[in-house]
């Protein structure tokens, strides 16, 4: 699942820089996992336990797998490996934050007063709520 996009993209954010590619944000299904040296039993025993992407062993817990019929202390640190080698580190230095965050872009909501209000516009890449 990625990140949708509109074909009419607002004229602030004409200089959004591209190559970011990296930032799309989807989901590897957990047969992924076989590539990797996992059973195809045990990916079986994991769907039956609603854990359908690799994300989504990366968030269960180790004691929950355990509890999963069948597997071992084992079989759940050879997946909990796989998964955390597929999906990457998501550690960032405070430098590559920083760096982000200049490719943030406001983008005016017509109203000086609001805009004011708002630190400058309505920001991109963020949540933006009231009270």
């Amino acid at each position: 699942m990625a990140r949708g996009s509109t074909s009419q993209a607002a004229p602030s954010r004409a200089s959004t820089p591209a190559g970011d590619e990296g930032d799309e944000i989807y989901f590897e299904s957990i047969d992924e996992l076989q590539q990797h040296g996992i059973n195809v039993q045990d990916i079986l025993k994991l769907k039956a336990a609603a854990i359908n992407t690799v994300s989504g062993v990366t968030m269960t817990t180790r004691r929950q797998m355990l509890k999963i019929k069948g597997m071992s202390e084992a079989k759940v640190e050879k997946i909990k490996e796989a998964a955390s080698k597929m999906l990457g580190s998501s550690f960032a230095t405070g430098l590559e934050i920083q760096e982000k965050r200049k490719r943030v872009l406001t983008i005016s909501t017509g109203s000086k007063n609001v805009d004011t209000i708002l630190g400058g516009g309505i920001m991109s890449q963020s949540i933006t709520e009231g009270i």
